[in-house]
């Protein structure tokens, strides 16, 4: 794909990621058929992804699972690419609702953090065919993975706030910086999901809550630490 196509996937990550709140009134009849339209496509395509897998589905397989037209797919997604894109968008929407939730309860960090897998793998992540069509279609399409990149620094900057505010509460040690605990976190997740989706069975949330329960013993507050500003042991790669 050209240069331009590939900076159209991020732009089109960053329009879909600015119409999330939009500051208008409620949608009329005509926008929710519009979002219900987009949401067929959406849901139609992830399950062929799942079942063909992503090189072997063609747009004309997903409208027609999808009931409509051809055409109809371009209005609301200008490439098959931009599925992925989308599914990547609407985790990160998750992990926003997360974090604005968290904020207005005043949410503990461990808790916030306990409960934070479990809501990133919900429906239709919870699907192991479509994560390992998913994982497949990243690493097989450039342009993707470099707008999921783009992508994933978002994720990472949210989470590493989240993780600095427990810092500043002394819920999280302190003595390491919040954006390394933040990277391991997003590992941890991935890793897991990663895991998971070739087994394909029921244990999902108990894999996730087990691997919790070893990252918190490293993200517990210490009894001391050694004073002085937190030094990275990471490479940043982000």
């Amino acid at each position: 794909m050209t240069y331009s196509h590939k900076r159209s996937l991020v732009n089109m990550s960053k329009r879909i990621h600015s119409l999330k709140n939009p500051s208008r009134p409620l949608p009329d009849r005509r926008q929710r058929r519009s979002a219900d339209i987009r949401e067929r496509l959406f849901r139609a395509a992830l399950q062929l992804f799942a079942e063909k897998g992503f090189a072997e589905t063609t747009v004309e397989d997903i409208t027609n699972a999808a009931d409509v037209g051809k055409g109809t797919f371009f209005n609301y997604f200008p490439s098959k690419d931009h599925i992925l894109l989308a599914f990547g968008e609407m985790q990160l929407g998750k992990l926003e609702e997360a974090v604005k939730t968290a904020r207005s309860r005043n949410e503990p960090m461990p808790e916030f953090l306990r409960t934070l897998g479990v809501r990133m793998t919900q429906e239709p992540t919870r699907n192991p065919a479509i994560i390992r069509a998913l994982l497949q279609a990243y690493l097989s399409t450039t342009p993707v993975r470099e707008a999921m990149i783009d992508l994933q620094q978002r994720v990472h900057a949210l989470l590493t706030q989240m993780i600095q505010l427990g810092q500043d509460r002394g819920e999280i040690r302190s003595d390491l910086p919040a954006a390394d605990f933040a990277h391991v976190f997003r590992q941890t997740i991935f890793g897991t999901l990663l895991i998971w989706s070739l087994y394909g069975d029921a244990s999902l949330h108990s894999r996730i809550e087990a691997a919790f329960n070893v990252l918190w013993s490293g993200l517990k507050p210490r009894a001391a630490v050694i004073n002085g500003p937190p030094t990275s042991s990471l490479e940043s790669g982000e």
